[in-house]
């Protein structure tokens, strides 16, 4: 009797291959979980140390934290009121070019790298970089003179492209300036007219005060100046030549505002300014819009911009509140007497 060996049937090889199957996937499934897990703490991780990106403001200066204080603060706050808050729900990067057109350039490309959400700034030199730098960024400009004429929008209603804000009308003020000054300077005829010709709008508007001043009867005298060295020998040389002195404002100007007035002061030179900060540091009169409304209203293009608007469908506003504003120590030392009327009509006095 043949004695029967104990080998592997066809059906117990097919059961255990089945469990070693079954055990190779469970291990899989293992190993699959495992590595989602892992996948998942590597997420919240970096979550953790890459938090949420604040919509952020590129808020380009054209002077100095100084100067743009009362600027800055009034577009702040605004901005709190329309519920954004710095370093909360909106991240706002300061660049100060201190009055240096050159760094217009610098920093308005430095935003573009950065990506930032909007650009704000002032004055036309400053817009048309920010303009150069980025065509899909949002500028939004506190104030900048004939927005149209200096090709930073195509039209007020409709400004089209990236970049809206609110006009100043610089060069449209220029008669009323001059009507001003010959009121508290009856005996005045010849107006020396001081600009930064560097900056793109000052020779338009040193065309409009000479077109404003040859309807009043007045004659008028050119001083172009690029750098502080231009300065004094520019008014220096209208001594015993001219009656007054309007001064188109720009950021490099408002740098040397001091020292302008301390020479027109010298020289009995009565001087006509567009903003205050020129008649706190020395001069006679300012008339012009109230840069602190239109840095409040800023706000409000910058608020529908990060909703959602287009720039380009936003129309560019104009000035609702201006200012006079006399310096009546000033006067004093030129030696002038102003009008109680003129006085009564004054937005604010400096004694």
């Amino acid at each position: 009797m043949q004695r029967c060996e104990n080998r592997p049937t066809a059906f117990t090889f097919f059961a255990a291959t089945r469990g070693a199957l079954r055990r190779a996937r469970f291990v899989a499934c293992l190993a699959a979980v495992a590595f989602a897990a892992a996948g998942a703490w590597a997420t919240v991780a970096s979550a953790q140390q890459q938090p949420h990106k604040l919509p952020t403001i590129g808020f380009l200066g054209a002077t100095t934290p100084t100067v743009w204080s009362p600027l800055v603060n009034a577009f702040v706050l605004r901005l709190r009121d329309l519920g954004w808050v710095d370093g909360r729900n909106v991240a706002i990067q300061y660049r100060w070019a201190e009055g240096r057109e050159d760094r217009y350039s610098e920093f308005a490309a430095e935003f573009a790298r950065l990506k930032v959400d909007v650009i704000v700034t002032a004055g036309t030199g400053a817009v048309l970089a920010a303009k150069k730098a980025t065509s899909n960024i949002p500028i939004v400009f506190a104030a900048a003179g004939d927005p149209v004429g200096t090709g930073l929008v195509a039209s007020l209603p409709r400004p089209g492209g990236n970049v809206t804000g609110l006009s100043n009308q610089q060069m449209d003020l220029a008669g009323h300036r001059l009507e001003l000054l010959r009121e508290v300077v009856p005996s005045v005829r010849r107006v020396a007219v001081l600009g930064n010709v560097d900056t793109p709008i000052i020779p338009m508007e040193m065309d409009s005060v000479q077109v404003a001043a040859a309807k009043l009867g007045l004659e008028t005298i050119r001083l172009e100046v690029r750098n502080p060295p231009d300065i004094g020998p520019a008014i220096e040389s209208i001594k015993g030549r001219a009656d007054g002195l309007y001064i188109c404002t720009d950021p490099f100007l408002t740098t040397q505002r001091v020292r302008i007035n301390t020479l027109a002061i010298a020289q009995k030179l009565p001087t006509m300014n567009a903003f205050r900060e020129y008649v706190q540091s020395g001069g006679l009169i300012s008339y012009g819009p109230n840069l602190v409304d239109l840095f409040r209203r800023s706000a409000d293009f910058v608020d529908k911009i990060l909703r959602g608007a287009k720039p380009g469908d936003i129309p560019v506003e104009q000035p609702t509140k201006f200012d006079l504003i006399v310096n009546l120590t000033t006067a004093k030392a030129l030696g002038l007497t102003i009008p109680e009327s003129f006085l009564l009509r004054a937005d604010e006095v400096i004694e």
